[in-house]
């Protein structure tokens, strides 16, 4: 009974040893971002410049930035049943229950077994000169094979798929801020293809009653049939565009349903750009902040943390490991005997396996781990750069598309009153029909222009969600 308390003791001795060793993984520091601690400056960044600072847009959640009802519910709608994202959340529990594995193997697995046994010896060897039938019960608790982690080989493999969990969760976020960027994009490419589309029938039925007074005017002399042919090209040239944006919104809804993962209801779809309501305008903030809340920085990050880990479980290949396998238990001939005081077993058995020669093999190991981290270590930097390219370019957007978007404006009210008075000039006999054809195709350009700029403009400023590490 003492050796089988001195085995429980050791046990116990072991696992306290375990809890409180350390690895032999090397101590891990941030490396320092290989960009430039502010963001570019210029005059296509003077918008930027200019703007108040503002709350990080890591914090500030989806619902608040996407102010549009309904896009709020188009972007829900995604979340909910959009495959990608589901594919993600389901490789978030495969790591995890693939830590918890790794895990596992910190603590002793403890069975219980119970046994019987029958066996008949043939008279030539029994030494009784007859055969014997021999029984056996038995009862026992215990470990087998169990690791004493001296040197922090199985923590080091549980920080690293730890740190593998993290990387996907981050992975995870990343994919839901790329795909609520995407719905809005889609949903905001159909309200500006509707608006096109609305422009071009606008201007076909304008420039059809504007045909047929020509066309009136020709058949009683007052016009040659050249202006009625260039009051005919407006018309067709309306009608190719009607055509092309008729195919391209039913293209766009397309695109919108199949990232949302469903129907999208009639009720819930835009109109136009108009009724959409303008996104909310956000601050960049300094890129030691947000490169770091980056969803794929983050996930690169864990990955590097990981196999800084895995070093720690490629150096303690090269230390001796102790393994123990113990039972305490009961056995007897007699099931009627088995809970008797004189049945009682145990068994320790402590196993120490020192590595002498595996030909480089635990040395290669070691190499091929702290080349992993070289690669991660690449990985995560490239992200960085790759980052602050992409804020970059959309900031050097942001600060160009708001001139662009009043000087535009300006363009379609001046062409607007050009076009009015090149047909009151061409009405009152003044003015040719070229000129009243130019100042209308003038007019139709520059309102088509003014739609993609809108749309630009908006899709800028989820460009600039999705890169600054939008809210989830």
């Amino acid at each position: 009974m003492k050796l089988t308390t001195f085995c429980l003791s050791l046990t116990l001795g072991a696992m306290l040893t375990l809890t409180g060793c350390s690895t032999l993984a090397p101590k891990y520091s941030r490396p320092e971002a290989p960009v430039p601690a502010d963001w570019p400056t210029g005059p296509a960044y003077q918008a930027v410049a200019e703007k108040p600072e503002g709350p990080a847009i890591a914090d500030i959640v989806w619902q608040e930035f996407f102010v549009d009802p309904q896009l709020r519910k188009v972007i829900a709608s995604a979340l909910e049943n959009n495959r990608d994202l589901r594919l993600a959340a389901l490789n978030i529990e495969r790591s995890q229950a693939q830590y918890r594995i790794q895990r596992s193997e910190l603590f002793p697995a403890v069975n219980a077994d119970a046994g019987y046994s029958a066996q008949r010896i043939a008279p030539t060897q029994s030494g009784a000169g007859r055969a014997i039938t021999t029984h056996g019960y038995n009862l026992s608790l215990g470990m087998s094979a169990y690791e004493v982690d001296l040197f922090g080989r199985i923590r080091s493999l549980k920080d690293q798929a730890l740190e593998q969990y993290l990387a996907t969760e981050q992975a995870r976020r990343g994919v839901q801020i790329s795909l609520i960027a995407e719905v809005a994009n889609n949903y905001l490419a159909l309200a500006a293809d509707r608006e096109s589309l609305r422009i071009a029938r606008e201007t076909l039925a304008s420039q059809e009653s504007s045909y047929q007074l020509t066309k009136s005017r020709f058949e009683f002399g007052v016009v040659s049939a050249l202006d009625l042919s260039r009051a005919q090209t407006i018309v067709e040239a309306a009608r190719v565009d009607i055509g092309r944006y008729t195919g391209q919104v039913a293209q766009d809804l397309n695109a919108l349903q199949l990232v949302v993962g469903a129907p999208v209801a009639a009720e819930l779809l835009p109109g136009g750009l108009g009724p959409v309501t303008a996104l909310k305008e956000i601050s960049p903030g300094l890129p030691s902040e947000v490169l770091q809340r980056r969803p794929d920085i983050l996930a690169a990050e864990h990955q590097l943390v990981g196999a800084n880990a895995n070093i720690g479980a490629a150096r303690a290949a090269f230390f001796p490991r102790i393994t123990l396998t113990t039972a305490v238990g009961l056995s007897s001939n007699q099931l009627t005997d088995l809970f008797t005081g004189g049945a009682g077993v145990w068994s320790f058995l402590p196993q120490i396996s020192v590595p002498i020669f595996n030909a480089g093999a635990n040395r290669a190991n070691l190499k091929l781990a702290e080349v992993d981290r070289e690669i991660f270590l690449t990985q995560y930097e490239r992200s960085i750069q790759v980052a602050f390219r992409e804020v970059a370019d959309a900031l050097a957007q942001y600060g160009t598309l708001g001139e662009q978007l009043a000087a535009q404006q300006a363009l379609v009210n001046a062409s607007s009153e050009s076009h009015r008075l090149s047909d009151a000039r061409y009405l009152g006999g003044v003015e040719s029909y070229l000129a009243v054809l130019d100042s209308q195709r003038s007019l139709y350009a520059a309102q088509q222009n003014l739609v993609s700029l809108r749309f630009f403009r908006l899709a800028n400023l989820v460009t600039l969600y999705k890169v600054l590490g939008g809210g989830a």
